[in-house]
């Protein structure tokens, strides 16, 4: 039988699709929950006790639950192909396969936490480690993407001064700050989760026990922090007329972070409608995503391009 081979080129597409599905997945895990579907399935694996799909006592809230599970298992077919393709590319590289099977075991952590977010009911500690367990997913497979642009045999050194180095690192850290503080938000909200609508409606989902104006404030501190070092990295870029690509990868940061504030103060004083909130959390997978792309920008990636070949979704955001 005639072994399969992919080229850099083809690996890294294979690459790309694994991380678009795993930006997807956040925004359908968020419109579970604000469709009040996150009890749908009140059961794990099987949806309902001895049925794997939804039957009529769950109704629609259940096929929603439902096909957001089918996505999970969407992801974890793109993870799996992921390391196959790493041992399948020619040539091979250890880097790339210790990253895809990164993506192999957050997938799985991933789905022991959900099962754990359905037996707890929806308790906001289990549903906020499901959101930032993804973003680190995310993370991991964007760094994936970008190495396997990198040719082989070549470093990708860190090419700024060594202070908007550790700008960039400080942006990554605060932006994951932000996406803790929002979670909070989020867990002490209205939005739940189940609107008991789940086969348990006996069983409503709790609420953390903050005022949300409280931590909205906290969380606003942190997107204000966010901005001024995005702001700050901008302007030492303008001054120094430093590296073009890292200065329109800046760029784009600070105009979705713009977009994404717009967004979140004109939900919070709209008592935050459900499809504000799945647009909100689509502009913080992008926020973060970009904030990934400026770090990474810091290296050498002119290499990157030119493995790559043609454009993709994913080397936009990195």
């Amino acid at each position: 039988m005639r072994r399969v081979r992919l080229s850099p080129e083809q690996y890294r597409q294979v690459t790309v699709v694994a991380c678009f599905l795993l930006a997807f997945i956040i925004v359908t895990g968020a419109a579970v929950r604000l469709t009040g579907s996150g009890l749908g399935c009140p059961e794990w694996p099987n949806c309902t006790a001895g049925s794997l799909t939804p039957t009529a006592e769950v109704g629609g809230h259940g096929w929603i639950e439902f096909v957001n599970r089918m996505v999970t298992g969407l992801v974890s077919i793109a993870v799996i192909v992921a390391v196959l393709g790493s041992l399948a590319r020619t040539p091979r590289r250890r880097d790339l396969l210790w990253l895809s099977l990164g993506l192999v075991v957050g997938v799985i952590a991933q789905a022991l936490l959900g099962a754990l977010v359905v037996k707890k009911l929806l308790a906001p500690p289990f549903v906020m480690g499901h959101f930032l367990l993804s973003t680190v997913l995310l993370a991991n497979a964007l760094v994936l993407v970008w190495r396997a642009g990198v040719p082989d045999g070549e470093a990708a050194p860190i090419t700024v001064p060594t202070a908007i180095h550790r700008l960039a690192i400080a942006i990554v850290a605060v932006a994951s700050a932000v996406l803790v503080t929002g979670t909070i938000v989020t867990g002490a909200g209205p939005h739940s989760g189940d609107a008991g609508n789940s086969a348990k409606v006996s069983l409503r989902a709790t609420r953390l026990n903050l005022r949300v104006s409280d931590v909205a404030r906290v969380h606003g501190g942190t997107v204000i922090a966010f901005c001024g070092l995005v702001l700050v990295l901008l302007f030492v870029l303008t001054r120094t007329r430093g590296d073009q690509r890292l200065y329109r990868r800046v760029s784009l940061l600070l105009v979705l972070i713009v977009a994404q504030g717009a967004i979140g103060y004109i939900q919070y004083f709209n008592n935050v409608p459900p499809a504000l909130v799945v647009l909100h959390v689509a502009g913080a997978t992008a926020v973060f995503s970009a904030a990934v792309g400026v770090l990474l920008a810091c290296r050498s990636v002119s290499a990157s391009e030119r493995v790559a070949g043609s454009p993709s979704v994913a080397s936009a955001a990195l």
